[in-house]
């Protein structure tokens, strides 16, 4: 019993680390965790709007280094739309606009 108790204690304690570098992580200072809640609100063809963890992930962002991103290859083996991607700041109310 003791033996499962602790592994337990360690799994737990593997959990909370992963979990803390997963949010460690950021792009262009904005957590890709914030980031990836903004995909549903880039995906076509009827986004939704993007919910409040996004925003708050580009109000962080360096919105300038964002747009590095604009033209990748990846956008759309992601099903992720730069054009509506680049609508989000106004979306959420950001007071200033995707400088790309």
């Amino acid at each position: 019993m003791e033996a499962t108790g602790k592994k337990v204690v360690l799994l737990l304690g593997l959990m909370a680390v992963i979990a803390w570098c997963t949010d460690a992580q950021t792009i262009c200072n904005a957590p890709i965790s914030g980031l990836v809640a903004c995909r549903p609100a880039m995906t076509p063809p009827n986004p939704p709007p993007p919910v409040a963890v996004c925003c708050d992930a580009l109000r962080h962002a360096n919105l300038k280094c964002l747009c590095q991103y604009k033209n990748s290859s990846l956008a759309p083996q992601l099903h992720v739309s730069p054009k509506l991607a680049l609508e989000l700041p106004k979306k959420c109310k950001l007071p200033h606009p995707a400088p790309c």
